[in-house]
């Protein structure tokens, strides 16, 4: 079989890459820092009927989208471009984007702490038994970890944080860690952007539920809706508050003035003789109660209470104690 040559190969490529932005609308931009070959083909393997991973160099990949570009007239495409740096790979996709994405995830793999490899999360060494004769206290040294011999045995003592995220691994922690046997760091397809339909956004948006949605857009209307307030601009979200602040005003002012209108007639009723509103609030509260007792046994028993006063003082009652 004859191989391919390198121009014969940019043009399969430039023909598959073109041929899977026609065919799908929806693409994930993954960073693929340390990840190996046979990790990547179990990542294709894992997504093989609805999703199809292409890795390829980047400058290949942003002349393939915009000679397809200039082809095809789909100028949304070219919003993948500024995805296009370091070391990534795009996986097109017709399934849930949410899924894919966790499929995806689920295909990390352990890794040693390599030297001059930039740590992805900080590493803590936790006390306990590590296994090593005492000959290997020199690397617990080296690196300050408190240490102590038990049962012929190195022992740690308290917890170490041995590496912070974003420092270079150092031999010394790459030895020990090794010889402790910790694979501190896992490596995989890490979903950075989301390309759909010429639209790219944050891969947390993916996270996104329906309350998280209803409870935006309800602290957008709110904002839509002070800010028409504060300027007087009608809007459907604060047309109801404004109505509410106009009668609000109009009943001030026909409580300060003879002047009157029909939804202003209770309330200076009310104002004029407070007993009504005071009654009214006296049958709301019976009727709700509902096992009180009667109107009738209550002015009884009033009536009884007054009589019982005035013979009491009828009869010098106020001066029984002396």
């Amino acid at each position: 079989m004859v191989k391919a040559t390198k121009a014969e190969k940019k043009i399969a490529y430039d023909a598959k890459l073109c041929q899977l932005v026609d065919e799908y609308t929806q693409i994930l931009v993954v960073a693929a820092d340390n990840v190996g070959s046979t990790q990547l083909q179990n990542i294709r393997k894992g997504l093989r009927g609805d999703s199809v991973v292409l890795m390829g160099k980047n400058t290949m990949m942003k002349r393939s989208v915009k000679i397809h570009a200039e082809n095809t007239g789909n100028t949304g495409i070219l919003n993948l471009l500024p995805l296009l740096q370091g070391n990534v790979g795009l996986i097109f996709t017709k399934g849930d984007l949410k899924e894919v994405s966790e499929e995806v995830a689920k295909y990390k793999v352990g890794a040693p702490a390599r030297v001059g490899l930039v740590a992805p999360i900080d590493v803590v060494v936790q006390p306990g038994n590590t296994g090593l004769d005492p000959s290997q206290t020199s690397f617990f040294q080296v690196l300050n970890i408190p240490t102590k011999i038990n049962k012929g045995t190195v022992e740690i003592i308290t917890p170490v944080e041995l590496i912070k995220q974003g420092d270079k691994v150092g031999s010394s922690e790459a030895a020990l860690l090794a010889k402790l046997g910790i694979r501190p760091f896992s490596y995989g397809l890490v979903v950075v952007s989301v390309y759909d339909n010429g639209s790219v956004f944050s891969p947390e948006v993916l996270d996104l539920t329906e309350d998280d949605l209803v409870q935006k857009f309800a602290a957008g209307i709110s904002m839509v809706t002070s800010l028409a307030l504060a300027i007087s601009y009608p809007t459907l979200a604060a047309a109801p508050h404004m109505f509410i602040n106009a009668y609000k005003n109009a009943l001030a002012v026909s409580v300060a003035t003879e002047y009157t209108f029909p939804q202003a007639e209770k309330v200076k009723e009310f104002l004029k003789d407070p007993s009504k509103f005071a009654v009214a609030v006296a049958a709301v509260s019976a009727d709700a109660g509902g096992g009180g007792a009667p109107a009738g046994k209550v002015e009884e028993k009033k009536q009884e209470v007054e009589e019982s006063e005035e013979e009491d003082y009828g009869g010098f009652g106020l001066f029984d104690d002396e």
